[in-house]
Formats: C-alpha cells, structure tokens, sequence
C-alpha cells in the first residue's frame, strides 16, 4: 500500500497534464479549437485503448511489470509531448496523448491492485485511499506551468514542453518506485495463496477476453458492478464536462468556472476514504444506493434551478460525491466478485470500457446541450439511472445481496 500510494502521487502529477495544459497546447500548436477540444479526448481514449493490454499484461506478469511498464509508456507519451510543444508538431502531439492516457489507466488499476492483498473487510477502504490520494494528483497537475517557467528559464524550453518534462520526469519515476519496491508482486502472492495455475498444463493460456466476457455472462454481480462503474462514468463526465460551456453562456468567469471544476473534484475524491468505510461496514449495495440518492439531488437541481450559477456549483459537488460513491463500491465489489485467475484482465477490461463509455459521453453531450438544454441534460442523466437504480431494488430483494 505504502509502495501503491507513493506511485500514485508522483504519477497522478504528470497524468494531470493533459486534461489543462494538453488542451492548451492542442490549441496553440494547432490554431484550431476543435482540435484543442479533441486533445482531451485523446488522451481518455489512450486510456481506454491501453487499459485491458496492461491488465493483460498484469494478468501474465504481474502486477510490478504491468503498472510500471504503464507508468513508462506515459513517460515516452510526455517526452513526445515536450517536442510537440517546443517545435509545433501536431503528429508528436496527438501520439503524445494518445501514450499519456496510459498513465489514466495505471492510476485506475492500481486502486484495484491496493484490493489484491487487502482484508475482505478492508477491501473498499484500501481501493479508496488510492483513490483520495490521486486527488494530489489532479490538483498538482494543472499547475505544472508555474514550475514550467523555471525550468523554462534554465533550459530554453517553452512553458509548455517545461511542463511536460516535469510531467515525464514524475510518471518515470513513478514507473521506478513500482518496479523496485513492488514486492512481493501482490497479485502473484494472490494467486499463490489461492493455488491458481497460471497456465494449462500444456503450457497452452486460455483466451483472457474470451473467459472475462464468460465471467461477465455468468457472474451476477461482477456485472451489477461493471454496470454501476459505467453509470456512474456516463453520468459524471456528460455532465462535468459541459457544466463550464454552460456557465460560460450565462456570463460566469473563468474564475467561477474554475471553482466550480475544482469543488466537483473535491467532491469526487475528498470523501473517498469514508465512502470505502462506508461500503466496507454496510455493504456496497447500500453505498451504490446512496450515490444514486446523491446522483438524483444533483440532476434534479441541475434540472430545476439550470440559470442559477450558486445552484449549478452545489449540483457539481453532489455530482462528484455520487460519483464517489458509486465508483468506489462499485469498484469494490468488482474486485471481491470476479474470480482469481481473470481478475487482472477482467479490471483492466472495465476501465478501458469506463473510459470509452466517458469519452463518448463527452462527445455526445455537446451536441445534446446545443440541440436541448442543460435541464434537459440533466434530465437524460436521470433516465441514464434507472437501469442501475432496478438492479439495486431488485438485489435488495436478495437475501444474500452484498
């Protein structure tokens, strides 16, 4: 754990990069807002691609290899970035992103790997506390342009490619602190424990997509869990990411957007490690449950009150504790519900599905809010709930429902 949250603080650094400055140097470097618009989504989807090839890749490896190698390929992702920035070049750019949205992903699957080892009752708790601690992350990151200016100073580089050498720096070193200290590989001493073989005994390893898509059929709550993941993700970024196009339209600055953007984030990490309590002690049918409560406020003031910038901020913080809570159990009963030998594969499949769920999110609700409005937004969102909402009344019909 000591070793996980280490990683995630360093690496969160540089994978914050992206979502601000990323998109700062998309427009800069290629003079088109559109193409600014795309340099998020480039990065989400990176993570989304590259998201079950790493838990493949710690399903055969482990581990130490597959979070490493990850946190690495950000690195190489940020170094083309830094020459992108400094000498304009839209190919090292989008390859750059592309290869940072690696680092997303990492950051996602170690919170699954701080489980692997984890007390049966500690499990949401341990997932949670690298969740929290990614906050560091997602805070630091955006401001590497102030260090940027330093670094600047005393190389030559632009402000930009400073930032995104500071960022290589931290997901290199994040990559290191992973493969050095990340022993006994814990998901390894998972299998062990447990005596699962690692491969047939003709030496033959069975499809990993085929048996997680198996798993998924049949297993009841592996797919409860997978689908209260990407509710939550669907809901969170349609409607995070539209909130400041809103705002802007009804004459906020970019002071109000920014504080609005900044307590929504708090919102969907400060509580983490309560939430992981919370689901550790009640079960995480009744914390999924409170996040859809929580979600449901959120909308009906996002519905309601769509013209009222206070209103708007209150919506944006109970956007991300819902999603917190949604995530984290969900997350959590993921990782106690598939089975050992497809439990790698099966994490990093649905974190590349919850990205691409939330990049086409984001895609979609732009032109929703065009052709509609934010209330009705807000009110798809709502409808987005309810396949989630009836799994859990009908699981709390289920004596043995967790």
């Amino acid at each position: 754990m000591t070793v996980l949250v280490i990683a995630q603080i360093i690496g969160t650094v540089g994978v914050g990069v992206a979502p601000s400055i990323g998109v700062l140097l998309a427009g800069e470097v290629t003079d088109n807002e559109a193409w600014a618009g795309l340099a998020r989504t480039a990065s989400t989807l990176g993570a989304a691609l590259l998201g079950l090839p790493l838990g493949n890749l710690a399903a055969r490896r482990g581990r130490r290899v597959a979070l490493s190698g990850g946190w690495w390929m950000a690195a190489a992702g940020a170094a083309l970035l830094v020459a992108a920035a400094q000498w304009s070049m839209v190919v090292p750019l989008f390859i750059g992103l592309l290869l940072i949205g690696a680092g997303s992903a990492v950051s996602l699957q170690s919170r699954f790997a701080a489980t692997d080892l984890a007390e049966p009752r500690h499990k949401a708790r341990s997932l949670a506390l690298v969740v929290w601690v990614g906050t560091l992350g997602s805070v630091l990151g955006p401001n590497l342009g102030m260090p940027g200016e330093l670094v600047g100073a005393a190389t030559g580089l632009t402000i930009f490619a400073s930032a995104f050498l500071i960022a290589a720096v931290c997901l290199a070193l994040a990559g290191v602190v992973v493969f050095v200290w990340l022993r006994p590989d814990p998901l390894l001493l998972l299998e062990q424990s447990a005596q699962t073989p690692r491969s047939t005994p003709a030496g033959k390893r069975p499809g990993r997509i085929r048996q997680v898509l198996i798993e998924l059929r049949t297993n009841r709550r592996a797919r409860v869990a997978m689908i209260a993941i990407l509710t939550a993700q669907v809901v969170m970024v349609s409607i995070m990411t539209m909130t400041p196009v809103h705002v802007a339209h009804q004459g906020g600055s970019i002071s109000v957007i920014g504080i609005t953007i900044s307590l929504h984030i708090a919102g969907m990490y400060a509580l983490s490690p309560l939430v992981g309590l919370i689901a550790d002690r009640r079960g995480h049918r009744f914390a999924i449950s409170t996040g859809i409560v929580i979600f449901l406020a959120s909308l009906v003031i996002g519905a309601v009150k769509p013209d009222d910038t206070a209103w708007i901020i209150v919506s944006l913080i109970l956007l991300g504790i819902g999603w917190s809570f949604v995530n984290v159990a969900g997350s959590a009963l993921f990782s106690t519900a598939v089975a050992t030998q497809t439990r790698a594969a099966s994490q990093g499949g649905v974190d590349a599905l919850s990205n691409l769920c939330g990049a086409t999110a984001a895609f979609a609700a732009g032109p929703l809010l065009v052709l509609t409005s934010f209330s009705a937004l807000s009110i798809l969102a709502m409808i987005t709930l309810i396949p989630l909402t009836v799994l859990m009344v009908t699981r709390a019909l289920t004596p043995q429902a967790s």
